[in-house]
């Protein structure tokens, strides 16, 4: 976000509640102020009792303008600002008359695809923050790269303050549990006026028990139905939008290989944080453990920038797409190759793909002799994880 400071750009830190966007907003607030000891930092978290009268735009842009200096050195960083109501209107105005470099945080994906992209298109950059990579997660609790290091994210995952907790499960479930609430509540049933508040947090867990699975909101009103639940199609679908909104999961969709026609239909749903989806229901490591690789690996690359479809090849399907500018890979995923049948049926549907882009097999097993099968690289998931480049392994 560096080269964009003092630039006449909104910058836009999005991402889930409690990923560390706060932190990454006085981080960059440091920076300014290391650069530029003539600064004045107009700081706004709307979390605090202490700015709770900045209820719109009009207590905003009052506010900014008390607090400005008449130097050009003014900065704005506002925590949250989807908190404030009509707030657009304000960061617009404040743009147009060059009164400070703005800087926001938002839980919620309405305020870039409604509010921000509607009254500041092309003024604004979006910086989306994920949970800790794992290399982030070996950094933020002192561990050294390891099976048992692997095993600790793909439970408890990487929301960055519980290296400040005993790494315990009854102690670190307990703190995600309680997030997982703030997010329902704050960010979804409260910013989308939700009202069948327990449908919501059965979807939920339905979305837990079927992550990496082909997902019809069709066939779950049907399935529904035959409980005598009534529950329309499009209600289910508005109810996933919204966690999607939130940040919570991530919609991915199917696409032919040949072609990357997109599927309307058929999606599949992975979350935000591996460690929040553990705490929600009863967790079973080994039960769980495909879910958990692909969701890990899902959301690895869309931390790396990548575009992520699931593959459709024929009537064969490839785990993961990825794709960034120009370049291309495909991943399939599989925590062991106990067997002949698996080696093929995992590496024939890469093997089929007529074209020279990387194509790996992601285990958490030994690697086969040579680390490949006929040309097509088996990968740890652990080496895959480490690697910047996802390209270059």
């Amino acid at each position: 976000m560096e080269p964009f400071i003092d630039k006449q750009l909104i910058k836009v830190i999005t991402g889930q509640r409690r990923i560390g966007k706060s932190y990454i907003l006085l981080q960059l607030s440091d920076v300014i102020k290391k650069s530029n000891s003539n600064a004045n930092i107009i700081y706004i978290d709307k979390e605090q009792l202490a700015f709770s009268a900045i209820q719109n735009h009009l207590d905003l842009y009052e506010y900014v303008i008390k607090m400005s200096t008449g130097c050009t050195h003014n900065y704005l960083f506002v925590d949250e600002v989807q908190e404030i109501t009509d707030f657009q209107l304000c960061l617009r105005s404040l743009l147009n008359e060059n009164i400070c470099d703005i800087y926001c945080t938002g839980s919620n994906a309405k305020i870039l695809s409604g509010e921000l992209a509607t009254h500041l298109s092309g003024r604004y950059m979006e910086f989306q923050i994920h949970s800790l990579s794992y290399v982030e997660f070996l950094t933020f609790n002192r561990l050294s790269d390891s099976q048992e290091s692997l095993t600790q994210y793909l439970t408890f995952g990487g929301m960055p303050y519980i290296h400040n907790l005993a790494m315990e499960p009854n102690i670190i479930f307990e703190y995600l549990r309680n997030v997982y609430s703030t997010i329902l509540l704050k960010d979804v049933v409260a910013r989308e006026a939700i009202r069948n508040v327990s449908f919501l947090e059965n979807l939920v867990a339905y979305l837990v028990d079927n992550t990496g699975s082909l997902f019809s909101a069709q066939n779950i009103s049907k399935y529904l139905k035959s409980q005598q639940v009534n529950i329309p199609t499009q209600t289910i679908l508005n109810y996933l939008k919204a966690l999607c909104n939130s940040f919570f999961i991530y919609k991915i969709q199917r696409a032919e290989v040949q072609g990357m026609k997109i599927f309307e239909i058929g999606e599949k749903y992975y979350f935000e944080d591996l460690g929040l989806h553990n705490a929600i229901r009863h967790f079973d490591f080994r039960r769980n453990i495909n879910k958990l690789i692909e969701n890990v690996i899902c959301i690895d690359l869309l931390r790396h920038g990548y575009q992520v479809y699931i593959g459709k090849s024929d009537n064969k399907e490839i785990d993961f797409i990825a794709s960034k500018d120009d370049h291309r890979i495909y991943i399939q995923a599989a925590y062991m190759l106990p067997d002949d049948a698996t080696i093929q049926r995992e590496f024939g549907n890469l093997l089929e793909i007529p074209d020279n882009y990387p194509k790996y097999v992601v285990t958490m097993d030994d690697l086969l002799s040579g680390g490949n099968y006929q040309g097509i690289r088996q990968i740890s998931l652990r080496k895959f994880l480490l690697a910047e480049d996802k390209e270059r392994l």
